[in-house]
Parts: C-alpha cells; structure tokens; sequence
C-alpha cells in the first residue's frame, strides 16, 4: 500500500467563547460544541507503533481550547475557520472536517452548527 489513511475524530468538544452579534452575546461566554475529523497518512505510525509517527490529536485539542475560549466572533463561520486553521497547522493533516455548534441559538431548535473543510 502506498498510503494507509486514518480518520482521527475529536468529538463533541465543550467549550465556552464569545461569539455572536446581539450586544449580551459579546459580553457573556456561550456554550459552543465542536467536531473535529483529521486524516492523515498512518502507514509510519501502523508500521513502527510508534508515536512520533502518529498525529498528535492531544496538543491539537489544547490548542484549540485555547483559541477558542480566548476568541470574540460574531459569526460561527469564523469560529469555524479558526478551529480548521489549528488542525491544519500540523503538517501531518491531509484533510480537516470542523463543525461548530451554538446549542439553543434559535427557539425551538436543539443547536445551530457550521460546518467547514479544507485539505491539501
């Protein structure tokens, strides 16, 4: 095989940020639910078991809690693409999937999500 594709999931992600554009929103932390899927190439990491060959989902993830808990959006997009610019930094990701959820941002409505992707 040339290339042994795997699929890292982190999944449901709370975190809290200022994001949206009513004048309460920019003041108060909302709850925000983020999905992230990153592939890269595990042919090295299968092959040598070894973890320097594998993706590093954990400092991704503490990158991203930072980021996004000191971010102030107005739109989900945006918080979207600040998500999918850290898990592109890491070289190793061929391809990112990132959604970001506002729970209860509409009545009637369990959550409002945005959903981004990019790859090499």
């Amino acid at each position: 095989m040339k290339n042994q594709i795997a699929t890292i999931r982190i999944t449901d992600l709370h975190l809290r940020a200022i994001i949206g554009i009513y004048d309460w929103e920019r003041v108060e932390k909302q709850d925000v639910i983020i999905n992230v899927t990153m592939e890269y190439d595990s042919k090295k990491a299968i092959a040598t078991d070894n973890i320097k060959h594998a993706l590093d989902y954990k400092t991704i993830t503490k990158k991203i809690i930072s980021e996004v808990e000191a971010s102030k959006f107005l739109l989900l997009e945006k918080l979207a693409d600040l998500v999918l610019k850290v898990a592109m930094e890491n070289k190793k990701v061929l391809r990112t999937n990132v959604r970001v959820d506002k729970p209860l941002a509409l009545r009637f409505a369990k959550s409002v999500s945005v959903e981004v992707s990019a790859q090499r």
